[in-house]
């Protein structure tokens, strides 16, 4: 019986000496790892998610990267507690991720370029934006992609890297945006009567703002028409209702003042033949196209 406990004792002493002492230490290593990884984590979640200067986007992207460098430092912990070199582990990584970065360096650089939207915010979730071709609502900002959802409900996935490469407009930046309509006068209006109506469309309008005012101007003299330009501010979100309604409210106050859009017309006269007196003159009027001033409209 001595012999056995001995024997245990010899046991338990050269195991906690030993590779057993090692074994410990690196699992109360682990444990308390993931319970530091995960306060970070609360702690980073909450501060960057109460931040006003940080919007969800960046917010995301910062706990991530704070949770996948506290996760490498742990592993890194955790084999040196074991006694492996990490000399060569980290030698390894590092030609691995070379690897990894020249194979997917374009997705690197949308990655980097999705870093760059997310931080410097040229646009936000909601926005109405044109990039290149596409214009629509912004969608979700990723960290490889943007997704926009255009007006006729066309889902579309733009890289950041073609983003920040090509133009962009964002339309909902500002509070005010300006609607210029041109409108064909006939040559023979009266001028100041035709003007003094379109301007009373403008300011009667329920969604234009006064301040700056609106105003109507002669832009040009057409072919058959003066083209006077109507201008008008209006909120950012009002811009389609006011710039359709305004085509219809300015058409039907000319035509109640006895004014009408002028349209293209070809006056055709027929001679009469020297070999047949008999045949009278005639003169024809042929209508040959007219010009449509709306804008497509946009739901």
């Amino acid at each position: 019986m001595n012999d056995f406990l001995q024997a245990l004792q010899n046991f338990f002493v050269s195991f906690a000496s030993g590779a057993g002492l090692t074994i410990v230490r690196t699992l109360a290593l682990f444990v308390v790892g993931l319970v530091l990884i995960k306060l970070a984590q609360s702690i980073t979640r909450s501060v960057t998610l109460k931040s006003s200067k940080l919007d969800n986007s960046a917010a995301s992207f910062i706990i991530s990267i704070v949770t996948v460098a506290l996760y490498v430092v742990l592993a890194i912990v955790l084999i040196s507690s074991l006694g492996i070199s990490t000399t060569g582990i980290v030698a390894a990584f590092s030609a691995v991720t070379l690897a990894i970065g020249l194979a997917l360096k374009d997705s690197i650089g949308s990655l980097a370029n999705g870093v760059i939207i997310i931080f410097t915010k040229p646009f936000k979730k909601g926005d109405y934006v044109q990039i290149g071709d596409y214009d629509g609502l912004v969608q979700d900002i990723r960290l490889f992609n943007t997704k926009i959802l255009t007006y006729s409900n066309e889902e579309v996935i733009i890289p950041n890297s073609d983003i920040l490469s090509s133009e962009m407009i964002n339309y909902s930046t500002m509070p005010l945006r300006r609607i210029v309509i041109d409108v064909p006068i006939p040559y023979d209006a009266d001028v100041a009567k035709a003007k003094s109506i379109i301007l009373n469309s403008l300011t009667s309008y329920e969604h234009a703002v006064t301040q700056p005012a609106p105003a109507v101007v002669l832009k040009s003299y057409g072919d058959s028409a003066l083209i006077f330009s109507a201008r008008v501010w209006a909120p950012n979100e009002f811009y389609w209702d006011t710039l359709n309604d305004l085509y219809e409210v300015i058409l039907g106050d000319l035509h109640e003042q006895g004014i009408d859009i002028p349209f293209n017309r070809l006056d055709v006269a027929l001679l009469p033949n020297t070999d047949a007196p008999s045949v009278r003159k005639k003169s024809l009027s042929l209508h040959v196209g007219g010009k449509n001033n709306e804008e497509g409209k946009r739901s």
